[in-house]
């Protein structure tokens, strides 16, 4: 299955905090971001800009990786659809890429790291796959 993929334009930032850590309100209003909360650890994806703005607090518990690029796989996908995010990993890691994937009801997204990012558009377009 070919796909097509568009660009999220800002970089971003993984950021891992303690489970119960307090979300900054502006992080929940920015046109991207991501939220996981496990028993273990809260994980929050944001525009990089942000991290910088609102500002972290420097503890031992709260890890944050910035300069990460995200592309969507345009959609949407039905729950149907087998086998399209081991594709993508599976041609990417065989570039030597690695991923962070982020699935919503409707969509998919993966970021490399921004140094990874011209690569990954490569690999991807050599693998049939479109990206706007």
């Amino acid at each position: 299955m070919n796909l097509t993929f568009s660009q999220i334009k800002e970089n971003l930032a993984i950021c891992r905090f303690p489970i119960n850590h307090i979300i900054p309100i502006q992080w929940i209003e920015s046109a991207f971001f991501s939220i996981t909360r496990t028993a273990d650890e809260l994980s929050v994806v944001i525009p990089e800009n942000l991290v910088q703005a609102t500002g972290i607090p420097n503890l031992e518990n709260i890890k944050v990786s910035k300069t990460w690029k995200g592309l969507k796989i345009e959609g949407p996908l039905d729950f149907s659809l087998i086998g399209i995010m081991a594709n993508i990993a599976t041609t990417l890691a065989n570039g030597g890429v690695s991923i962070f994937a982020i699935s919503t009801y409707d969509t998919d997204y993966i970021l490399v790291k921004e140094k990874d990012f011209e690569r990954t558009k490569e690999l991807l377009i050599n693998a049939g796959h479109s990206v706007i």
